[in-house]
Formats: structure tokens, sequence, C-alpha cells
């Protein structure tokens, strides 16, 4: 049975990795999927794949630097589908690989302004739009780093940090209102970003990366995407304010 049959879902990030993996997720579990990204070719790919699962999709271009992208993303998903069920926000920056004093002020804005402001910015045109119709579910992407710190990552692991107190304090004073917000904590993903990030470290890093994992693997994006879109599914009907860490042990 599709779990989410008859809803809209929207994802920030959907052009690629975690998001794009989500975005057909929710098409699988019969959900209509808004993609919101930057990339408009990656978009348009993520909205086929949907498509050729037999999913309704609609591709948006959003800057989420730019709370007027934010707000039209909504808007055109309430135009195109009539609701909104569900939110990913899934936009992140991996952060310089500096320590808190290397870290020059203009790197810790912007970090800050992707990977926190952006995330606040989403919910104040999602949850609205939710209220409309009853109710939603929200997933906001941290890091296992809220659980396991790495070097020269001040910025990155102090702003994800920031995106479990926001999605918990939307969690508290929503619930009444039937908003329910999680977090996902992604381990080690095999995701372009991700694989990007790895190569810049040099030779080697990957298999290096993946002994310390207790399962001995990197993440598939698709293993994420199915935590998320649980959280946002009626199957996590009394879950709210969980923080879910799917690292394969990483933090243990």
């Amino acid at each position: 049975m599709q779990s989410m049959a008859g809803q809209v879902a929207l994802v920030t990030g959907g052009a690629s990795g975690i998001g794009r993996a989500a975005a057909t997720t929710f098409a699988r579990e019969g959900a209509a999927v808004v993609v919101a990204d930057i990339a408009e070719q990656g978009g348009e790919v993520t909205v086929q794949m949907v498509e050729d699962l037999g999913g309704e999709s609609l591709f948006v271009r959003t800057d989420v630097l730019e709370p007027a992208d934010l707000q039209n993303v909504v808007a055109q998903a309430l135009s195109r589908f009539g609701r909104l069920d569900a939110a990913l926000n899934n936009v992140g920056h991996p952060g310089y690989y500096k320590d808190a004093v290397d870290t020059t002020e203009e790197e810790w804005d912007h970090v800050a302004q992707i990977d926190v402001r952006s995330v606040w910015l989403s919910m104040k045109y999602q949850i609205p739009a939710m209220l409309e119709t009853g109710g939603g579910a929200i997933v906001n992407t941290a890091s296992a780093a809220v659980f396991r710190v790495t070097p020269q990552m001040a910025a990155f692991t102090s702003f994800k940090h920031a995106v479990v107190g926001l999605t918990q304090s939307v969690a508290r004073d929503f619930a009444a209102r039937n908003i329910r917000a999680n977090v996902l904590c992604p381990g080690v993903t095999a995701t372009p970003m991700m694989l990007e990030s790895v190569a810049k470290l040099g030779d080697g890093t990957i298999q290096g990366i993946e002994a310390r994992i207790p399962m001995g693997r990197m993440a598939k994006a698709e293993e994420q995407a199915e935590a998320a879109v649980w959280l946002c599914s009626p199957r996590s009907s009394y879950v709210t304010g969980t923080v879910l860490l799917v690292d394969g042990g990483l933090t243990l």
C-alpha cells in the first residue's frame, strides 16, 4: 500500500543525491513531488525519473539564499497540486575544512546562510501552506556530525547542531496544530557532493573512511531517502522532534 497516496511532497536539493533519491521514494509511496534546486538540468532529470515511475512532478528553480524563491516554490506547489503535505529540506554546505580560528567571517556567514537560514525560511513558508489542509510533516537534513565531531569542520558542525535546535523548536510549537518536524542525520553517504569532497582529500580516502564504519561501507542515497520519507509519512504519525541517525554505526 502506498502510504502517501494523494499527498504532495516538496524536496529542496532535489536535483541529485539524497534529494533525488527522496523524490523517487516519495513517488513510489504515491505522492506528487515538487523538486526545488538551483541546478535546473539535474532538477528536470529528477522530474523525469518521478514521471517514469508513474508519478506527478514539478521542477521549480530555487535558490535557497533567496527568500522570494523559497516563497515561490511553495506557491507553485499550491498552484499545481492544491496542497502541501510534506517537505524534505535537504540543501546544505559541506563546510571549508577549517577550524574556528582559520574560518573567515565570510565563510562562517555563508555556511550559516545555507545550512540554517534556508531551513528556517523554508519552514516559514511551508508551515502555513500545510496548515491550510490540516497539517503536515517536515524533515530537515543535519548530519552525523551532530553526534561525532569531525576535525576541521567548525562551521559545518555548529550549524548542523543549529538545525536540530530549530527543528525541535518547530516541533514543540506546532505539534498541537498537526505539524510534525524531525531531523535526519546521515552518516557518510555516496552522493556527488560527498564523493567530490572526499576526492579533494587524496587517494585512498574512501577506503579509509569506510574502514572506520562498522558496516564497512558508505550509505546509499536511497537508504537515507527511505528514512526521510518514513519520517514524512503517516507511518511515523506519533514521531516529532526526533533526531534520526542513519550512519551504519559510524558514531558508535
